[in-house]
């Protein structure tokens, strides 16, 4: 054979999710928002109580598939994936006074009626305001870097400090280039410690229950209409408390004219 490669491998064509487990991360997901604390122990025992017998083993890598990890206090929280540069989590005690000073991003898994995507967002972290997303049927860096460039330019100036998870698109050398190339500093969240990026976790909990969860999208062509269509009006026509009843969008532009003035 010209490339030595077995016609076996060839003819291979890898197996997506079976409707079982399909379903199964659809539970998970919904029981992650309920309580991020729970480990595949306690799930497996949740799970028997509703009737659904599934073993540790697999409920372990479904979750990995899905990109979660239970949220807890873990010896050694700086340690790294093998060979990534490490970086500290600047926003501690950090007074964020203006738009731009921070962004924040980060990455979910979106169920649908058969299959699922994840969902990138990078958000402003005085506004909140979300500034590009995009959607991804793999946990690549491609969507993430995509989603970034958009947002730098929409934006009229850089961040000063951005910051993610410890995850892999976000320590990779094709992430890191881009945002130091654009002025950054980057910021990293202890490993598993979700209040490090409050803001971006409480709009996935919002995504899910009032858009996601919802409507139960069919494809990814609905589901990204559905989320374009609810992101807008996140960003323009959703008021919050924290921002004194304003949208993300009003206290992102005003803070651009202050800055200007």
């Amino acid at each position: 054979m010209l490339l030595s490669v077995p016609r076996s491998t060839l003819r291979y064509e890898p197996k997506g999710l079976s409707e079982e487990d399909r379903k199964l991360c659809d539970r998970f997901d919904k029981l992650f928002l309920e309580a991020p604390c729970m480990g595949s122990r306690v799930l497996v025992a949740h799970l028997a109580r509703e009737g659904i017998h599934v073993n540790r083993k697999r409920v372990q890598r479904l979750r990995r598939k899905m990109g979660m990890q239970t949220i807890y206090c873990k010896p050694r929280l700086s340690r790294g994936r093998l060979g990534a540069k490490r970086y500290p989590y600047l926003l501690r005690d950090l007074k964020v006074t203006r738009s731009n000073q921070v962004w924040c991003t980060d990455i979910t898994y979106i169920p649908m009626r058969r299959g699922h995507m994840y969902l990138v967002a990078i958000m402003d972290w005085y506004s909140r305001k979300v500034l590009a997303w995009r959607l991804s049927n793999t946990l690549s860096e491609d969507f993430c870097l995509e989603a970034f460039r958009e947002a730098l330019r929409k934006s009229p100036e850089a961040p000063e400090i951005v910051n993610t998870d410890q995850g892999s698109q976000f320590t990779g050398e094709g992430w890191l280039a881009v945002v130091e190339g654009c002025g950054a500093k980057v910021s990293q969240d202890g490993k598993g410690r979700w209040m490090d990026n409050v803001f971006i976790e409480r709009l996935w909990r919002s995504v899910k229950y009032e858009c996601v969860y919802l409507w139960g999208h069919k494809d990814g062509r609905e589901l990204e209409s559905s989320l374009k269509e609810w992101l807008e009006r996140y960003n323009e026509r959703r008021v919050h408390q924290a921002l004194d009843y304003a949208t993300p969008s009003e206290v992102y532009k005003m803070s651009l004219k202050g800055k200007a003035a």
